[in-house]
């Protein structure tokens, strides 16, 4: 029998740089997105906007002026929750402003208050790879502690406008990717040595740390009754050994740490032991004072949520290179692929809620998991997307088989229900939607929608809070 509790938020999630478009639309600053051409993974861009250069952020799937009609889309498989990002700049559009945007607050409003009344539950993501660009060009990100009360004052002002209409909220997304992707989740253009760089991605983690306990801070002062979340990529903590050297056990284990030091950290509320020999070793000398570590202390996050995609098999003094999904590594032969070549594994789900609930004792919410494939149109207008289906079922029984261990898991967002830009590669061709959205990766396309036949099957599991899956078995 099913297992999932009868309060389970089941959803999707999206974020508004990959959907929303309008990027200049009652304005809205330019964030980091809108400066990305090729994808999170293709590189630091420069702060300059060519104008014969493609740039998929800028019209994305229109979600900004197709809000209402997706969401009725989503409504239709029965969400119980539905998350996406706040774009920062659309509140402060160089972030440094003391009056927040009307306009953009407004457009939030509205968008939460139409999924209340289409009974899903928002799930909001604060900062979600969309830092405005000034901040970034200014201070380098997240490198300074000058964005700390900038972000504060941001948090303020959502809290208090959406307080009523938001109960679950997450600081910042995949926080840890700071590590390999730091433009992106850090902000930051990284500089100088290989000492250095790591200098500025620790630096800037230590930053959020402080930020994301102040957000927390506020939301109890303002929100009482509102849960404050982290969001941290999980899949490369999904690691197993090439081989039983214990070489490799204990590199897959210290690469591990590379997520987990994240979540250790805000949701224990104190830097882990290990941390002190990566200090020393790495010579990092961090400005990290007794009243941030107080606060972070005080204020820790609730909630996990995290992304899981796909596994990874890793040996002893492998490149530790990685992608949006999480560790590249070696082959597993155990495992079949998705059309970007990512290990589907669903049973690694289940093996990672159950070391997640292990270590934190604190619930957890996977808030991205999804299957990014070439979908096409059929003669007959259809999309018959049977990898995604089995994908999403496989998935669901892994889930269930977890929380029969005794996991406490809370919820689960699909990424993502629509089609939406990709954030690795800035592509249309690699879908994950349930819904087809008619866009090319040129921008060639009418954006009509198209719901394809993995919509109905999971409308089918929501709706039977996970029994058309796990009762099948």
């Amino acid at each position: 029998m099913a297992s999932f509790p009868k309060n389970f938020l089941w959803g999707d999630a999206i974020a508004a740089n990959q959907a929303e478009g309008a990027w200049q639309a009652d304005g809205k600053g330019v964030d980091l997105a809108d400066v990305i051409s090729k994808g999170i993974m293709s590189g630091t861009p420069s702060s300059t906007i060519d104008p014969d250069t493609y740039y998929p952020s800028h019209e994305a799937i229109d979600f900004y002026h197709r809000y209402h009609d997706d969401l009725e889309l989503m409504a239709g498989m029965g969400f119980k929750c539905f998350r996406t990002s706040i774009s920062w700049s659309r509140i402060f559009p160089t972030g440094e402003e003391t009056e927040p945007n009307e306009a953009g607050l407004a457009y939030y409003q509205d968008m939460f208050e139409t999924m209340r009344k289409l009974g899903m539950e928002p799930v909001v993501t604060i900062s979600h790879y969309e830092t405005p660009l000034n901040l970034i060009d200014k201070y380098n990100g997240w490198d300074s502690k000058k964005l700390i009360p900038l972000y504060e004052r941001y948090c303020k002002v959502i809290f208090e406008r959406f307080g009523k209409l938001v109960h679950y909220w997450m600081t910042f997304n995949e926080l840890n990717n700071v590590m390999t992707i730091p433009f992106a989740a850090g902000a930051i253009r990284v500089s100088g040595t290989p000492q250095h760089q790591l200098q500025q991605k620790y630096q800037a983690a230590h930053n959020m740390f402080v930020a994301n306990a102040h957000a927390n801070k506020l939301a109890k002062a303002i929100m009482p009754d509102a849960h404050m979340g982290i969001m941290v990529s999980m899949s490369g903590a999904v690691l197993y050994p090439a081989t039983p050297n214990p070489a490799d056990v204990f590199a897959t284990m210290n690469l591990q740490r590379r997520s987990f030091f994240f979540a250790d950290t805000q949701l224990n509320g104190e830097y882990p032991r290990y941390f002190e020999r990566i200090k020393r070793e790495n010579h990092l000398q961090l400005d990290i004072t007794a009243d941030e570590l107080a606060l972070i202390k005080q204020y820790p996050s609730e909630y996990l949520g995290f992304s899981y995609y796909r596994s990874s098999v890793y040996a002893a003094g492998v490149s530790t290179a990685g992608s949006t999904g999480g560790v590249l590594g070696e082959d597993n032969p155990y495992l079949e692929k998705s059309d970007w070549g990512w290990p589907i594994d669903p049973t690694g789900l289940r093996y990672l809620l159950n070391v997640l609930q292990d270590r934190y004792h604190k619930p957890l919410f996977i808030v991205e998991n999804g299957l990014g494939d070439v979908d096409t149109v059929t003669a007959d207008g259809h999309v018959h997307d049977q990898n995604r289906i089995k994908y999403l079922q496989d998935h669901v029984q892994a889930m269930n088989d977890a929380i029969e261990d005794g996991c406490d898991v809370m919820g689960y967002t699909w990424w993502g229900p629509i089609d939406i830009v990709s954030a690795g590669t800035g592509e249309m061709k690699k879908r994950y939607g349930f819904v087809y959205v008619d866009k090319d990766n040129e921008g060639r396309g009418t954006l009509k929608r198209i719901k394809k036949d993995s919509y109905d099957v999971y409308h089918e599991i929501i709706m039977t809070n996970g029994a058309s899956v796990v009762d099948q078995k």
